[in-house]
C-alpha cells in the first residue's frame, strides 16, 4: 500500500495512542490530535512527536476554528488527506435523569458532533481524490443501550447513525466509511468516566442502587477472565487501512468478552436492511 496521510484523533492514551503507533510503523504519515500539548498531556505530546511519521497537533475537537485550523496544516504540508480515524471519545453512566441538558450536550458534542466536523472537512478532498476511508470509532452499546449507560450509548447511537447512511451515499465515490464497535477494555477512557451532575434525582433511585457495582463488578471479572488487550482496537483499525477500498466492512466488532451479541445483532439487522433500502429502490447502493 502506498503512503497514506493519516489524521487520528484522541490519541494521548488508549485506543488512540496505539493506534497512531501501529499506523505509523506501516510507513503512513500520521497527524495525531489531542488537547493541551503544552500542559497536562505535554510528556504525552513530546512522546508521540519523537516517533517517527508522527505529528502532533494540538487540536479541541469542539472548537470549530480549532478543527479547521488543524485541516489546513495537514493540507498546507501534504495537499491531502486520505484516512480520518475519529477515535475521541467521552464516556459517562449513572442513571439517566441525573444527566442535565448541558450534560447532554456535552456527551453528543464530543461523542457525536465533534466526528462530524472533522468527517465535513475531510469529505470534499476524498471526493477530490475519488478514494478515502473514515474509521468511526463507536462502542458495543452503539448497537445496544444499557441502564445507566443510556446518555453515552445515545450518543453512540448517532454517530452509527450518522456513519451508516455516510457509508452508502459514499462508496459509489471510492470512499469507505467504517465503524469500529469495541467493548470493554482497560483504558484510561473508563477511568475518567464521568456522571450525571443533577444529584438531587438520585434518592429516587435507590431501588436499584446496587445495579451499577454489579455492572462494576462483571466488567471486572471479565478483565480477569479474558485479558483483553486495548491493542486489538488498533489492530482493528490497521486490519481496515490494509484491506482493498469497498471491501471493508461496515462494522467491526472487537469485544473479547460479550462482542459475541453485538455481532449477532450486527448480522441479523443488516440482512433485514439490506431489504428496506432495496424496498425504496435503492438495490445499487447495496453493491
Amino acid at each position: 500500500m502506498s503512503k497514506k496521510v493519516v489524521l487520528i484523533t484522541g490519541t494521548n492514551s488508549g485506543f488512540g495512542w496505539l493506534t497512531a503507533h501501529s499506523v505509523a510503523a506501516l510507513g503512513h504519515k500520521v497527524y495525531a490530535t489531542m488537547r493541551d500539548t503544552n500542559g497536562k498531556n505535554a510528556e504525552k505530546a513530546k512522546a508521540l512527536s519523537a516517533t517517527e511519521n508522527i505529528t502532533v497537533l494540538d487540536v479541541s475537537l469542539t472548537d470549530e476554528a480549532s478543527v479547521q485550523n488543524a485541516f489546513d496544516t495537514i493540507i498546507a504540508a501534504e495537499g491531502r488527506i486520505d484516512i480520518l480515524v475519529n477515535n475521541a471519545g467521552y464516556s459517562a453512566m449513572g442513571v439517566a435523569e441525573s444527566f442535565s441538558t448541558a450534560d447532554v450536550q456535552v456527551m453528543f458534542d464530543i461523542n457525536t458532533l465533534a466526528p462530524w466536523r472533522l468527517i465535513k472537512l475531510a469529505l470534499p478532498f476524498m471526493r477530490k481524490q475519488s478514494e478515502g476511508l473514515i474509521i468511526n470509532v463507536s462502542s458495543g452499546w452503539g448497537r445496544f443501550s444499557a441502564p445507566f449507560f443510556a446518555v453515552y450509548a445515545a450518543s453512540k447511537f448517532g454517530l452509527e447513525g450518522l456513519s451508516e447512511g455516510l457509508h452508502y451515499e459514499v462508496r459509489p465515490l471510492g470512499i469507505d466509511v467504517a465503524i469500529v464497535q469495541p467493548g470493554s477494555f482497560p483504558t484510561e477512557m473508563g477511568q475518567k468516566s464521568g456522571t450525571g451532575s443533577d444529584t438531587s434525582v438520585v434518592d429516587g433511585y435507590q431501588a436499584i442502587a446496587d445495579y451499577p457495582n454489579k455492572a462494576f463488578a462483571a466488567i471486572g471479572q471479565m478483565f480477569d477472565t479474558n485479558k483483553p488487550n486495548p491493542q486489538a482496537v488498533a489492530d482493528a483499525v490497521v486490519n481496515l487501512i490494509n484491506m482493498p477500498k469497498g471491501q471493508r466492512p461496515l462494522r467491526t466488532v472487537v469485544d473479547p468478552s460479550t462482542g459475541k451479541f453485538v455481532k449477532n445483532a450486527n448480522e441479523a439487522v443488516a440482512v433485514e436492511y439490506a431489504k428496506g433500502i432495496i424496498a425504496f429502490g435503492m438495490e445499487g447502493l447495496l453493491k
